[in-house]
């Protein structure tokens, strides 16, 4: 990747020449600039990609099935529509209560019902994908919990019964999951408990609250999938969103290194994007920086070591501290990760044979021996997705295979998933899972790995491979 860096300002810089003064100083080096450049971009990626989803989930004046403004909740009905293309890797497992914060002016409330036995997970993320708390059955149990986010420099007293959270900034994702079956009744009884969460600021605490309508931006693309939208911008519109943002999602301590070198080409967190202090060879240099840094993310996923062709990570991810290239490369596939002692996702690109998925030429299964499916506490799940990471339309409406349904057994005890574009037939559909006659991609979902005995956070249990049907 750094030759590729080298040859390509090289080649940017000969055909450039003509054109420069060649006695203009140059503070900074052109391939040191492309350097910086592609670090900073990979290391503000949560936080343009969040901001994106956020503003896709909120731009609205109230509340409808899959959005609200700032500062309420979205409470998602069903799994989500096979079209919602807001966030990538969506689950056909849980539903979605989440709201969005702005806790840089003052701390928000969060109050979470009493659930009972159903699994639940609230994580609570800030700007740069960082978890900072997680509320779940196996963590808090059942029981109702109430929550004060706190922003950076924030201090105070809180009302009694209230535990103080802080985020390290100001703009803080609350990503709730509860588990359902997805059948009317069960859903009528997880919308009962949607409806007991409550979100107010601190200063309407315990009061009568109407929450304001939100502010709508009518030219903001509520269509495009967020990930398209942001990898599409320019490097100027990309490093202009992202120091506007960092104004009030500031660097942390830890950060220093690399906050001390995205300087040097302009960004500097609290004050607008300034180019201007590079020359134009540079700035010219520095375009090709967006295709560079999602090159490098992608790359990085490949580098990955993967088991049985399934790629899942048993650290690190969701706490991702100084490791932005993983960091870039998880909000790359999709914003939200769990913390793996949480939920743990492998994702499966290729077969067994080290080849692409691909329904159109070729039909797949996945064998679990007898007693082998996979362990979970909470629940597992297997998602069939586009090259994009969406649900795959089809016939039958069905998007993932799940520990809730009825799967076949094979006489000997062992269960075969079927994932191919047309029916296996009458007796095998129900562990069929539609792929699209096209390249697809896997993901396993298996919430509170911690389980006794066999784990994946251990490396005592694995995934087993997909194979080719003959």
């Amino acid at each position: 990747m750094r030759k590729l860096f080298a040859a390509l300002a090289a080649a940017i810089l000969c055909s450039l020449s003509s054109s420069a003064n060649a006695a203009e100083p140059a503070p900074l080096g052109a391939v040191e600039a492309i350097k910086i450049a592609v670090d900073a971009y990979i290391y503000g990626y949560p936080l343009v990609t969040l901001d994106v989803a956020r503003r896709q989930q909120t731009n609205v004046a109230a509340p409808d099935a899959e959005h609200a403004p700032m500062g309420q909740m979205i409470r998602m009905r069903s799994y989500p529509a096979v079209d919602n293309h807001c966030c990538a890797a969506p689950n056909a497992d849980t539903l979605y209560t989440v709201a969005w914060l702005d806790v840089s002016q003052e701390p928000w409330i969060v109050g979470i019902p009493d659930i009972g036995e159903r699994y639940y997970i609230v994580p609570m993320m800030d700007g740069w994908s960082e978890v900072f708390k997680v509320a779940s059955t196996p963590l808090t149990g059942g029981t109702s919990q109430t929550y004060a986010i706190t922003g950076p420099g924030w201090s105070g007293t809180l009302p009694k019964g209230v535990t103080q959270v802080k985020s390290s900034t100001g703009m803080v994702w609350i990503l709730g999951r509860i588990y359902s079956t997805g059948t009317p009744e069960d859903y009528r009884a997880v919308h009962a408990l949607q409806d007991k969460f409550t979100v107010v600021p601190l200063s309407a605490y315990g009061k009568p609250y109407t929450p304001p309508p939100g502010v709508v931006d009518p030219a903001f693309d509520m269509k495009t999938g967020g990930r398209m939208q942001v990898n599409a911008l320019d490097v100027d519109a990309y490093f202009t969103r992202l120091a506007e943002l960092m104004k009030s999602n500031r660097p942390t301590a830890k950060d220093a290194p690399i906050v001390a070198r995205m300087a040097r080409i302009g960004l500097v967190p609290g004050k607008d994007y300034d180019p201007s202090i590079l020359g134009p060879i540079h700035r010219e240099a520095l375009k090709i920086v967006p295709k560079l840094a999602l090159v490098e993310m992608g790359l990085h996923l490949k580098r990955q070591k993967t088991t049985n062709g399934w790629l899942y990570f048993t650290k690190g991810v969701g706490n991702f501290g100084t490791d932005y290239l993983t960091r870039g490369m998880a909000n790359l596939l999709g914003p939200g990760w769990n913390r793996p002692q949480d939920a743990v996702y492998p994702l499966s690109q290729k077969d067994a044979d080290g080849h692409e998925y691909d329904g159109a030429k070729y039909r797949y299964v996945m064998r679990f021996e007898k007693g082998e499916l996979p362990p979970a506490n909470a629940f597992w799940s297997l998602t069939m997705y586009d090259e994009d990471f969406f649900f795959v339309p089809n016939a039958i409406d069905r998007y993932a295979l799940a520990q809730r349904d009825k799967l076949a057994a094979n006489p000997d005890g062992s269960v075969e998933l079927y994932l191919q574009a047309e029916s296996p037939g009458r007796h095998k559909e129900a562990n069929w899972l539609p792929a699209p006659k096209g390249k697809f991609q896997l993901v396993m979902r298996m919430y509170d790995p911690r389980k006794a005995g066999p784990s994946i956070l251990d490396g005592s249990w694995i995934p087993p491979p997909v194979r080719k049907l003959k």
